[in-house]
């Protein structure tokens, strides 16, 4: 797959090139060229430190959408193992914008589900580019009563614009196909654990976002609109995406910061598409703890629900001034 490369990371990449080139050469093992792969490695080094340290809310943006990021199909099956796939809203459909099953991790049997973008343009058209219809929320919901029929807890990823907006998908009951995983989810009786890989957009992202833990990869974001969107809207000029970054506070610091985001799993310099074993390490092994560390704070049904609801009942609440 030919190298994407995204403006800011630039010097980045061409370092990298340059780099690459040198090891190439018959003669890198000699003292003079080695010396000079030695500083360029350096170099590279301190010049991924300086551009990677500090990005704004666009530039994390842009790293979540990056085309080579991993998708919610590579991290299930590198952090679980056995994953059978269930397919089908028993209503109309199976939507491939919406994948799910059963696996099992460190021994625990998990009901997964998450949003599935393509890898190119053909397998992005074949999956409706992550953008699921409402037979793939129901798809979900029937997983989400599996998961209430036997017992088990739910691990969701999350990475979607947001749901299809078409007329289809209107006419076929969009809007009601989330609110009832809302619902559903808001008083399931199992713990739940919502991992953000990427994108979180609009009501799309929070049909499988109720949980009582949220997880955030460091560069993903959640949003009630596109940056492009809101700028389009409040600006007339998409240009302006930047700005409506900043504006919307969207990114795990924001979210974490308003107690909306629980955990943010740190990423390798530069992205998760940078160093895809390590992230799926990471990962794993943060989502073994926190599910864990659910079983012993929230040992009884009655009072997973009742944090659950506590924690929901506590985001975007109005105080007098």
């Amino acid at each position: 797959m030919a190298r994407f490369c995204m403006d800011f990371e630039k010097p980045v990449v061409e370092l990298e090139d340059k780099l690459e080139q040198l090891k190439s050469l018959k003669a890198a093992g000699t003292g003079e060229i080695a010396h000079d792969i030695a500083e360029l490695e350096n170099q590279l080094e301190r010049l991924k430190e300086l551009i990677y340290k500090d990005l704004t809310a666009w530039q994390r943006v842009q790293i979540a959408r990056h085309p080579q990021r991993p998708r919610v199909l590579d991290y299930i099956n590198h952090i679980f193992s056995d994953f059978t796939e269930l397919h089908g809203d028993r209503l109309y459909h199976d939507d491939p914008a919406i994948v799910g099953g059963l696996a099992h991790l460190e021994g625990d049997t998990f009901v997964v589900i998450g949003t599935q973008k393509g890898k190119n343009a053909k397998t992005n058209i074949k999956r409706n580019f992550g953008m699921p219809m409402p037979e793939g929320y129901r798809k979900a919901l029937r997983l989400m009563k599996i998961a209430k029929k036997f017992n088990l807890p739910i691990i969701t990823f999350i990475d979607t614009q947001g749901a299809y907006p078409g007329i289809g998908a209107e006419e076929r009951g969009q809007a009601v196909a989330i609110a009832e995983n809302l619902q559903f989810m808001s008083r399931l009786a199992v713990p739940i654990i919502a991992v953000n890989v990427g994108e979180g957009g609009s009501g799309g992202a929070l049909a499988i976002s109720v949980a009582d833990r949220l997880i955030m990869l460091e560069n993903s974001y959640y949003s009630v609109i596109t940056p492009e969107g809101c700028a389009s809207i409040l600006w007339h000029d998409e240009t302006k995406a930047c700005d409506a970054a900043e504006a919307l506070k969207i990114t795990a610091e924001d979210l974490a910061k308003m107690k909306i985001a629980d955990i943010i799993v740190k990423e390798p310099l530069g992205g998760a598409h940078r160093d895809v074993e390590k992230t799926y390490y990471i990962l794993r092994k943060k989502l073994i703890d926190c599910y864990k560390e659910l079983k012993t704070t929230c040992p009884n049904k009655k009072k997973l629900i009742e944090d659950r609801e506590k924690k929901l009942n506590s985001i975007g609440r109005l105080t007098s001034v």
